[in-house]
């Protein structure tokens, strides 16, 4: 059964039309696979955009920190905030510097923030994060303590009142400018990670671990 899609509203609507969707599966790809979260809200009366790791379980957005970070101080006890999440899949190289772009997948999405005080929801939504970060890693791990998740705040807001707004495809020059011998059209993006660099205090007989290595394949 499809999902129901996202709400729009006044704060959600996109500009370009053409290039918005209200799909919620679509909006949960890309808050998936992407690492960084740019949390945008008020605090003592000024605008202020952290960039964060975040989690996504069922319908909402988690965020954490320590109790003592501005995001925590600021949503407690709760804060409407705008979270933005963003792909880049390339850079569109036009003829003209006015027509280049790029080609990305975003999402922007609002919500009043909920504090999550259970210790147990806590401990699933922290584990959560290291599943999403890296896969596979969570198995390998001493377990975290009851001390260190309740030292860690966790906050969470609806996936509802959002958009995405993606663009795909070349360069949209202008038509007379299609004959000029300039070389136009687009620069894949790619992310991922190098050689992994050991912890110099690892026990000596460790080695680079299955599922770290396959990170960077």
């Amino acid at each position: 059964m499809p999902r129901p899609p996202l709400t729009q509203t006044d704060r959600t609507t996109v500009r370009y039309h053409q290039r918005a969707s209200f799909d919620r599966d679509l909006a949960y790809s890309i808050i998936d696979e992407a690492t960084v979260a740019h949390v945008g809200l008020i605090d003592r009366e000024r605008p202020v955009v952290i960039p964060m790791l975040h989690a996504r379980l069922g319908d909402r957005l988690y965020l954490h920190g320590s109790p003592a970070t501005r995001l925590m101080r600021a949503t407690k006890p709760a804060a409407d905030i705008c979270v933005t999440i963003t792909v880049i899949d390339g850079l569109v190289l036009a003829r003209s510097a006015f027509h280049h772009s790029a080609n990305y997948r975003s999402v922007v999405m609002f919500g009043v923030t909920e504090p999550v005080s259970s210790v147990v929801e806590r401990r699933k939504i922290l584990e959560a994060y290291v599943d999403k970060i890296v896969p596979e890693r969570r198995p390998h791990l001493r377990a975290m303590s009851d001390k260190e998740v309740r030292g860690t705040a966790v906050i969470s807001i609806p996936i509802d009142e959002a958009s995405v707004k993606t663009r795909v495809g070349g360069p949209v020059d202008e038509e007379e400018d299609y004959d000029l011998p300039i070389w136009a059209g687009v620069l894949p993006a790619r992310t991922g990670y190098a050689t992994p660099i050991p912890d110099p205090r690892n026990h000596p007989s460790l080695e680079v671990p299955a599922h770290v290595l396959g990170m960077t394949r």
